[in-house]
């Protein structure tokens, strides 16, 4: 048997209230009509705090300091093709005085973004995002998504 090898995602849980950030994913040809949270793969070299850092700029036009950061959850999540993943999930609170308004930063790639009662994600949100937010919801450090 070979070795797995999980790509590492890292997704934001940006929370205003009780309220979360999502982005409506569009023109990437991979569950482009469904929610997501702002995340992204892990690049070669690149530890998970810049990386969460990195795409939260890229999708959402905000700077966060590592410092605000704090890991939330991790979701070992399979598709339904059997692909496996690893996200780390990191939250950080928003303040609007400073940070500033998030914007769609990638609007080839996402039709809109849209704060979202954490409790009342869409039901077109991705499975995986769903997930993470369940998890931080209940306080789990680990869950497992799409395995049997």
């Amino acid at each position: 048997m070979s070795p797995p090898t999980h790509p590492v995602d890292v997704m934001l849980l940006l929370l205003h209230g009780d309220r979360v950030l999502l982005a409506l994913r569009d023109g990437t040809g991979y569950a482009d009509g469904q929610w997501n949270l702002p995340s992204g793969k892990l690049e070669a070299g690149e530890d998970a705090r810049t990386a969460v850092i990195r795409e939260t700029r890229e999708e959402i036009g905000l700077h966060l300091d590592p410092a605000e950061l704090r890991l939330a959850t991790t979701v070992h999540h399979r598709s339904p093709a059997g692909q496996g993943r690893i996200a780390l999930v990191f939250a950080a609170s928003y303040d609007p005085h400073r940070h500033g308004e998030p914007v769609n930063a990638e609007p080839d790639k996402c039709a809109e973004i849209r704060w979202t009662p954490a409790h009342l994600l869409p039901s077109n949100t991705f499975p995986y995002s769903s997930a993470a937010v369940a998890a931080h919801r209940a306080g789990d450090a680990f869950r497992l998504d799409g395995w049997p």
